[in-house]
């Protein structure tokens, strides 16, 4: 985003919950930075200036406002404002990839020399990787500190400090006050679960984006009741639980998580983000798709209607080979299958849960006739062994930021997998918004029964939104 202080001051003056987290305005007679909707006192024009994230304000010596916490603050999903790299670079940085490897560990996963990736960062976002990667980390503590009880090493290490000591440091530098002085500042009561607040603009389809999950839930690994979505979790060997649901009174969603997963958070609410579509902006979307007359009635009746995600990338790219020309409940029945076979047992205070998704390793490793004798015909087996054995390799990645398009043609190249579900894991794993089925039935119908052609010409007109697009046809089904 530019930054027209005008503009942000006006933004400012009406407290446009828009405007929320595309920038932050730091008061120079207090040195503290907030979020455009915070409800203090409104400084005087000349006593503000304005950020285009809080990493900058904070290297600019500003202190993050204990009112309206810009840890909270809705996130960009970057398509079009920065290049790839960087927008790749800046979702792994937000996951923690900084945290355990280095940079040139990170450039090297995308392809380029470490020199390279810090210049392109630094020119596009005015801030060194590092910056980024130690403002993510206070932020996220700062948010345990506030939200849970969590023990203090807990948080440490849990936002990606690797001693306590330098943890203290760092957090009362950039705060002017120790992480104990803020936690009892906070007095959150201790709880035996982990609690977290994932902010998003409104507005927001959870209802709608619930049943989309609830009729592909993975039995033992996923769950939809009662207005929540839970699920089984393992990241980088911590074993737990979630379940998230519509927090009262807030545009964000509760997350109650296991404490068994507590050190993992920064890549667990990463994987939220990305499974709830989280960072989008739905007005900006409308406002594109809206002047399409065969979408209205769906933008009308379902505003806010997000891109469902992956909380994991093999899991989503598994149940779309899986769910090749058959219908949407057999599919899911092939996953059970597959999780109860492959996936590790894991005991829950929830009896429908009791298995993690399977990994591609394991996939990889296994043999054609045991994944037969699960119901896969021959060749959805070979296929999803080959796209398992892809995967664990290291030769492909199913994740977003990765190049979307490069992706598609290596998944369109494996055995069995075609353009419809390489489209499909495009939109899901890899969170792209511009993919589009042209393809898909569902999509074809919507668009008058053209064929895939006719739907790819038309859908021209929706770029770089076309994963909604495809959402928004699919809803004029129902």
């Amino acid at each position: 985003m530019l930054i027209d202080p005008d503009v942000c001051y006006r933004a400012m003056l009406a407290r446009d919950e828009r405007f929320d987290g595309r920038f932050f305005v730091a008061v120079k007679t207090t040195g503290i930075y907030c979020r455009p909707v915070c409800r203090v006192r409104m400084p005087a024009r000349q006593r503000c200036e304005f950020y285009a994230s809080a990493a900058l304000a904070e290297r600019a010596g500003f202190r993050a406002c204990f009112r309206c916490r810009p840890e909270l603050a809705p996130g960009l999903a970057p398509v079009d404002s920065v290049s790839r790299l960087v927008a790749s670079a800046v979702r792994r940085i937000e996951g923690g990839a900084l945290n355990d490897g280095s940079l040139e560990d990170l450039a090297g996963q995308l392809g380029v020399s470490g020199r390279h990736l810090r210049r392109a960062v630094q020119s596009e976002l005015g801030l060194a990787p590092v910056d980024l990667a130690q403002t993510q980390r206070l932020a996220v503590a700062k948010q345990l500190l506030h939200d849970t009880r969590l023990p203090m090493t807990d948080v440490a290490f849990a936002s990606g400090f690797r001693s306590l000591r330098r943890f203290n440091a760092s957090f009362k530098a950039r705060y002017g006050r120790s992480p104990s002085a803020l936690r009892r500042q906070a007095g959150v009561e201790r709880r035996e679960t982990l609690t977290l607040t994932l902010p998003y603009r409104a507005p927001f389809a959870w209802p709608a984006l619930l049943e989309f999950l609830r009729v592909r839930a993975i039995p033992d690994v996923e769950l939809v009741r009662a207005g929540a979505y839970y699920r089984t979790a393992e990241i980088d060997g911590a074993r737990g639980w979630l379940v998230v649901s519509q927090a009262e009174g807030r545009a964000a969603l509760r997350a109650e998580i296991s404490y068994s997963l507590a050190r993992q958070v920064m890549p667990l609410v990463a994987r939220l983000r990305r499974l709830f579509d989280l960072d989008a902006e739905p007005w900006v979307i409308a406002e594109h798709l809206r002047k399409d007359r065969l979408l209205a009635r769906s933008l009308a009746a379902i505003p806010g209607l997000r891109v469902p995600g992956a909380f994991d990338g093999f899991e989503a790219a598994s149940r779309a080979v899986l769910g090749q020309q058959v219908s949407v409940p057999a599919a899911t029945t092939f996953a059970g299958r597959l999780a109860r076979a492959y996936g590790a047992s894991i005991e829950t205070p929830h009896p429908e849960l009791s298995r993690l998704t399977p990994r591609a390793v394991d996939i990889a490793s296994s043999d054609e006739d045991a994944l037969r004798s699960l119901g896969l015909t021959s060749a959805r087996a070979h296929s999803l062994k080959r796209l398992a054995s892809e995967l664990s390799s290291g030769a492909l990645m199913l994740d977003a930021g990765v190049d979307a398009e490069q992706t598609v043609e290596r998944l369109c190249a494996l055995p069995g997998i075609g353009p419809w579900t390489a489209q499909y894991v495009a939109m899901r794993a890899l969170a792209w918004p511009d993919a589009f089925l042209e393809g898909d039935l569902g999509v074809r119908k919507a668009l008058g029964g053209v064929d895939a052609r006719v739907a790819r010409s038309l859908a021209e007109r929706w770029k770089p939104w076309r994963s909604y697009a495809v959402m928004h046809l699919w809803a004029n089904l129902a």
